[in-house]
């Protein structure tokens, strides 16, 4: 069977084989583009469609990390037959040379069994230089050779000898033949070239094609939340490539131990817990790079209410950014040995704290919310059971 590519900006709808509704030869004749409805994209969210609203902050008009002005979304769906279901997600910070332009950013992590690549530098300097790209665990490489080419190719770069590939990872292993390495740097490339503003597709799309969350599909999902104009008016949105585990909680109800998925020998015997979370934070707030890694540390709270207690063998990783203009440390004159950057005062973060929690809570519900059963190449991974849920949160006990 032919190998099959599907790929999206932040507005497309993916699916899979046989699931399409436009298809198109790539450049070469080997790949395909599909869309689909496997990927649900929306104004509102697929949890806030369903009725549950998470916190006290409103969304922005996308609910999606693309509400913060400026950010690209990407995403490249493999799925070829039974075996391979796998993925690639692109975040661009801003349009044009993010080497030339490059942002301030953050990196917190509660667990780190994971591979997060280009990490130590964003912890030494504060800043990207490349979109984030995320993939599976054993894509890394080719990612990064990717975000490497791309940054290479842009114009006024030619004189350019080192690149940061910033990637983020999850294991797919269980729905996706893994060890057949089936993400090829023109899949990668492709993710980064095709992203745009716009909804964003969750589900099983991009990065979250093969993922699983809780012992249900999992997804990538995303949300945003828009402070009141007496706190600044920032946006903060919310990225999350959702494959990890624990006791599945939904706007604080334990839905995991209601609905047989919760065992903690299992959890914790098993390993059942285990897995990644990666979490891409935009807001257009001007932090610095110690408030951005402050910002990002927060994210973690959205997790823990969702379930996860960052088991063992979890990779859990935040990584925030900063598109403000007044925070960006290029384009001074080269002579200017001391930089004025703008950085909101320590005291007024709280309300950013509490918007990156709740977006994140919100975009890993939504990740579940518009994902998909799947039959993979271990197995069958069944979505979420909405019909079971909905009426569990609905009780007059809570």
């Amino acid at each position: 069977m032919p190998r099959q590519r599907a790929a999206s900006g932040a507005g497309s709808i993916v699916g899979h084989e046989g699931n399409s509704v436009l298809r198109k030869w790539l450049a070469g004749g080997a790949a395909l583009l599909m869309l689909g409805t496997a990927g649900q994209a929306g104004t509102e969210g697929a949890a806030r469609r369903a009725g549950v609203k998470i916190g006290v902050l409103p969304p922005g008009p996308l609910n999606a990390i693309t509400d913060v002005p400026g950010v690209r979304v990407g995403q490249v769906t493999i799925a070829c037959a039974r075996d391979i279901h796998t993925v690639v997600t692109a975040v661009l910070p801003l349009g044009g040379n993010l080497f030339r332009a490059k942002v301030p950013a953050g990196l917190a992590v509660a667990n780190g069994f994971g591979k997060f690549a280009g990490s130590t530098q964003v912890e030494e300097l504060g800043e990207i230089e490349t979109p984030i790209l995320l993939t599976n665990t054993l894509s890394v490489a080719e990612a990064m050779a990717a975000a490497i080419e791309w940054t290479l190719a842009q114009p006024g770069n030619e004189e350019v000898q080192s690149v940061n590939a910033v990637v983020g990872e999850t294991n797919d292993g269980f729905l996706n033949d893994i060890r057949g390495r089936h993400v090829r740097i023109a899949d990668a490339r492709r993710a980064i070239e095709i992203a745009a503003e716009g909804p964003v597709a969750q589900g099983n799309v991009g990065a979250g094609t093969g993922t699983i969350a809780f012992g249900w599909k999992g997804g990538i999902g995303s949300s945003s939340r828009r402070l009141p104009a007496s706190l600044g008016g920032w946006t903060v949105g919310v990225l999350v490539q959702a494959n990890y585990g624990g006791m599945l909680t939904v706007d604080g109800v334990p839905v995991g131990p209601a609905l047989g998925r919760y065992d903690l020998k299992q959890e914790v015997e098993e390993r059942r817990a285990d897995g990644t979370v990666i979490i891409v934070i935009a807001t257009d707030a001007p932090l610095s790079d110690r408030n951005l890694r402050r910002l990002a540390a927060r994210a973690f709270a959205g997790i823990a209410r969702t379930g996860s207690s960052f088991s063992h063998g979890s990779g859990d990783y935040a990584i925030a950014f900063s598109t403000a203009a007044a925070v960006r440390r290029d384009g001074a004159a080269p002579s200017m040995q001391v930089l004025q950057i703008a950085d909101l005062r320590n005291d007024r973060m709280s309300a950013a704290f509490q918007a990156v929690a709740e977006a994140t809570e919100e975009a890993v519900l939504n990740a579940m919310f518009s994902a998909e059963t799947v039959t993979g190449h271990r197995g069958t991974v069944e979505a979420l059971p909405l019909k079971r849920v909905l009426p569990l949160l609905r009780q007059p006990q809570r």
